[in-house]
């Protein structure tokens, strides 16, 4: 959202120079790192609660500043525990957020984008096509509000953050990489990047990009197919970029120490997710460094393919896991579509169906 006169600037989105530079020189330097800290690593909610600021100045920058958190405009409680967030920005877009609580660890799905424009067949936000990219700040306050509502810490609790919400985001890199930087600074929220990973449909210069930035999330590759003709079924964008272009660059993609580059793979009844398939798709990722992830499909209204049986995901699973790492995703929240694939902004009706609901934005 650009800033405009009539409007408080908000803080979340922000990064110390920034603050610096909003500020002004007739502010010494060190009010700007007390309104980062408080902002970022205590998470205060309005700017009255900076005690450290003089009354004085917190009136002041009250009537310029606004700590910027997204508005919740609905919630929803799965029966596991998972939360589904409407969350509504300034310009009254929503967007949707997820949290799922898991024994020793939480994790928050967030979303990069209003929307989405890339087309995979099998995924409910693809349906909405796409609004507008969401702001650094608005990235960050997703986090920030689930952290907020449900008393997470970095410090104490261990957190993980997916980019994996609506939209593509190595389409709105440059504002998904500064979101990046703000969590992870020691100084404010204190992510690890070890903690944080992006998932991309696979658009091939953002992911070379993505590798020359110094802090940035880890990788994870929407694959879903297992060869060439059936990605460009399932996923339109491998006409403009190929699979095996993607895999050549995902061998160039320049992996830390730690990191593996992980692969998503969702299994569509009787599509892809024969034993071929498999065999398939462990010679396609033979020579990388890699991990796969097996999502059986969440279902949902307007999508024309069906979630496989267990015996059958187990049966690909088996196949793959004898060359490489491969897991089976736990399916977190389908009841309150919640799960991968499945954020398409839905709202309960008393019949226990969900359908979408439109922005009302003024």
């Amino acid at each position: 959202m650009p800033y405009t006169e009539d409007m408080a600037q908000a803080i979340v989105g922000l990064e110390l120079p920034d603050l610096q530079a909003f500020l002004g020189p007739e502010q010494p330097a060190f009010r700007a790192r007390q309104l980062y800290d408080a902002v970022y690593r205590q998470r205060v909610a309005e700017l009255a609660q900076i005690t450290s600021f003089p009354v004085t100045l917190r009136k002041e920058l009250a009537s310029k500043l606004a700590v910027g958190l997204p508005a919740p405009a609905a919630e929803y409680k799965s029966t596991d525990g998972t939360r589904r967030y409407l969350l509504e920005m300034e310009d009254r877009r929503t967007i949707e957020t997820v949290l799922m609580p898991e024994e020793g660890r939480d994790t928050i799905c967030i979303s990069s984008q209003v929307g989405c424009p890339v087309n995979c067949q099998f995924c409910l936000t693809a349906l909405m096509g796409l609004e507008r990219n969401l702001t650094a700040g608005e990235i960050v306050g997703q986090v920030l509000f689930v952290m907020q509502a449900h008393n997470i810490s970095t410090e104490t609790d261990r957190l993980n953050i997916v980019m994996m919400g609506m939209g593509e985001p190595l389409l709105n890199l440059p504002n998904v990489i500064k979101a990046t930087r703000i969590l992870t600074d020691p100084a404010g929220i204190g992510l690890s990047q070890k903690r944080i990973t992006l998932s991309t449909a696979g658009i091939i210069p953002k992911i070379a990009e993505l590798g020359r930035e110094p802090v940035r999330p880890k990788l994870a590759i929407s694959l879903n197919a297992s060869y060439e003709d059936q990605r460009r079924e399932l996923m339109p964008i491998t006409r403009k970029y190929s699979l095996k272009d993607l895999l050549a660059a995902c061998k160039a993609y320049p992996l830390r120490p730690w990191e593996k580059l992980s692969f998503e793979y969702v299994l569509l009844k009787g599509v892809n997710d024969t034993d071929a398939d498999a065999r398939r798709v462990v010679q396609l990722l033979a020579h990388l460094n890699a991990k796969v992830n097996l999502i059986a499909l969440n279902p949902g209204p307007g999508i024309a393919f069906e979630t496989p049986d267990p015996e059958r995901v187990h049966a690909f699973q088996g196949i793959v896991r004898r060359s490489m790492p491969c897991f089976i995703r736990k399916p977190r929240g389908r009841d309150i579509f919640a799960a991968c694939g499945q954020l398409k902004r839905e709202v309960p009706q008393k019949n226990g169906t969900f359908v979408l609901v439109a922005d009302e934005r003024r």
